[in-house]
């Protein structure tokens, strides 16, 4: 065989292999779009106008709920997005192959180990050609997840990566975009959430204008100012439980940012409410009367998390996966013992009263 058909053939090899994991990346997004909108009673979307069609972008996203954040950010975005996520998520080899097909990258912090924090030019060096290749990179610059209704400061890794880039590819231009993403009660289900993008920072204008140290200083400052509004932020002070408490106590809607933001900054919390009740606790139960086997394995599952900010991922994971397996394997029994349209009615039932129960149970605060 010929060298150029030796080539040819190889790169059609090689795009064959990007159409599948193009279709693989967009079948689970799809997936995943549907999933959402039957755990959360509704999911508010804004600023999508601000992201650019093409050319590099990243994403600096606050982190209250750890993977079920990127999860809303990039199922509701029209780019094709790459992650950083804590590396420990990616121990077992099954979860590591499966994260890193949807585009999922690890990065390693100090608590993984002072050895392991080499690991990360690597990491940055696949971020440099992303970026070049006018891709779009989701990054958390809090440096971790925390469920604090607070930004922190922010860490210098982000900027490492834009500026690093930037170094690379002079002609390189990157978006940098601050996604502020709102939760009315993590960990809650249903519950609603709010993920709005913020408007574009030139990053080439800041690296060319200043020094690095300052430059690195001027975007965290700008992703941190954004922040703050795209989000419901409580100073981090004396101050942070008494007004966090208020809030809570009103059952405000903290999905309507700014508004509650507006409330924080003139003091002018409403007074303490009563929560909802929740008249549909029947329908409640009847779904976990239907669901038993996935509450089991859940239950059991909860004794493994470790951070309470992996419950909502946690739940979410498990009862997409096994709610699916179960009901189409009870719909398989109930087709046997009577017929085939009792036992597809019998499995659209079963997600309909999930739905039903997700769209219009109370979404109560924190109590």
């Amino acid at each position: 065989m010929k060298i150029s058909e030796i080539s040819g053939s190889k790169k059609l090899f090689d795009i064959k292999i990007m159409m599948f994991k193009k279709i693989w990346y967009q079948s689970v997004k799809l997936f995943l779009k549907i999933s959402l909108h039957l755990y959360a009673q509704k999911i508010i979307i804004k600023g999508t106008k601000n992201i650019p069609k093409k050319g590099a972008v990243l994403f600096a996203i606050n982190h209250p709920n750890a993977l079920m954040d990127p999860l809303f950010v990039t199922t509701f975005n029209s780019r094709e997005n790459h992650f950083l996520v804590r590396a420990d998520v990616f121990k077992k080899p099954l979860i590591r192959k499966f994260l890193s097909s949807l585009n999922l990258m690890p990065i390693f912090r100090i608590r993984d180990g002072i050895k392991q924090l080499s690991h990360n030019e690597e990491v940055f060096e696949k971020c440099f050609k992303i970026l070049k290749k006018q891709q779009t990179l989701i990054i958390f610059p809090q440096g971790g997840h925390s469920r604090k209704r607070t930004i922190q400061p922010l860490s210098k890794g982000f900027t490492r990566i834009v500026f690093g880039a930037l170094e690379r590819y002079p002609e390189l231009e990157i978006s940098v975009i601050p996604v502020g993403i709102t939760y009315q009660n993590s960990s809650v289900y249903p519950s609603k959430v709010c993920v709005q993008f913020g408007e574009v920072i030139d990053a080439k204008a800041i690296y060319e204008s200043n020094i690095p140290a300052k430059a690195s200083l001027i975007l965290k400052e700008k992703v941190s100012s954004q922040l703050k509004k795209l989000t419901v932020h409580i100073p981090d002070d004396e101050n942070y439980e008494t007004i966090l408490s208020k809030l809570n106590a009103a059952n405000v809607d903290f999905t309507n940012v700014d508004l509650v933001n507006k409330m924080i900054a003139e003091n002018s919390i409403p007074e303490a409410q009563k929560k909802q009740f929740n008249f549909l606790k029947p329908l409640y139960y009847l779904i976990l009367l239907n669901s038993i086997f996935p509450y089991i394995i859940w239950k059991k599952t909860t004794k493994i998390i470790k951070e309470i900010e992996f419950v909502d991922t946690m739940k979410f994971s498990v009862n997409v996966m096994t709610c699916l397996f179960f009901y189409s394997f009870q719909a398989l029994i109930v087709s046997i013992l009577f017929n085939f349209k009792t036992g597809f009615f019998y499995f659209l039932m079963s997600i309909f009263m999930i739905f039903l129960y997700t769209k219009t149970a109370p979404t109560n605060t924190e109590d």
